[in-house]
């Protein structure tokens, strides 16, 4: 792939060859720099919507499931028992103009009486979030499983009341799965197409969308691969910033074990 991305030439007459073509990168980023600037908006975005969700939903599971704890992770894996496509679909037809969603929203308000949410950016944000929420899920649930009752009794003695002791021991032990959850949320979500494809229009494509089509549409295998080697470096740099936000021990989860 490096190599491809470093040819120039065409499909159609002679084929590609290794000429060392560094440009292709610096035009990849010239021409799709909207495409790139726009999938890091929608995976962050979805991002910080899957978090907000999702880590509600582990604390319940961890600390109030009971005997209910295996049934409620069940019910959050299930829907990868239906394949990527098949899920996005289904929110085609939820999200529809004729949907109880849509109808439901314009009766109360929400929506205008000629609005809509199939192919806008909502409904592409509510499709990638719907999908990797049980990435940002599952590593909350570990790692709030994974804390010791007894620091929690000693916060209530310290501090009394529940809030100041999620503020205070819940959360900072639970940074491990919160930088966990936000990188197997992010940088699989900065690279999708699928949900762009179906629930938006090419006002809101990705720049998996581009990738996809020069590859298998125009078969432009040079500039697939150069924006593909692009993607890769801005998640990188991202995760490495991410790390340095959040410190290595809670990316690597091994925050506390040397104490």
């Amino acid at each position: 792939m490096l190599l491809e991305s470093l040819k120039s030439g065409s499909p159609f007459v002679g084929g590609f060859h290794l000429t060392w073509e560094f440009s292709n990168y610096t035009d990849a980023l010239k021409d799709y720099d909207e495409q790139f600037i726009r999938s890091f908006e929608y995976a962050g975005l979805a991002t910080l919507i899957a978090l907000l969700i999702g880590y509600p939903l582990a604390y319940v599971i961890a600390f109030r499931g009971g005997k209910w704890r295996n049934a409620m992770l069940l019910l959050v894996i299930v829907p990868f028992f239906v394949t990527y496509l098949i899920r996005t679909l289904s929110w085609e037809t939820i999200l529809s103009d004729s949907g109880v969603v849509v109808s439901t929203l314009k009766s109360i308000g929400i929506v205008s009486q000629d609005g809509r949410l199939l192919d806008t950016t909502v409904s592409v944000v509510a499709g990638i979030t719907y999908n990797f929420l049980p990435f940002m899920i599952l590593p909350l649930y570990a790692s709030l499983e994974r804390i010791d009752h007894r620091l929690l009794e000693a916060g209530y003695d310290l501090y009394g009341r529940r809030r100041d002791v999620f503020w205070r021991v819940t959360l900072p032990l639970s940074m491990p799965g919160v930088v966990a959850g936000v990188l197997l949320t992010f940088i699989p979500a900065a690279g999708d197409f699928i949900n762009a494809q179906l629930l938006g229009t090419p006002k809101q494509f990705m720049i998996g969308n581009v990738i996809q089509s020069r590859f298998l549409v125009l078969n432009d295998y040079p500039t697939a691969a150069a924006l593909s080697f692009l993607l890769m470096a801005f998640s990188l740099i991202l995760v490495i910033i991410w790390a340095r936000i959040a410190g290595t021990e809670a990316l690597l989860g091994t925050e506390g074990e040397d104490r």
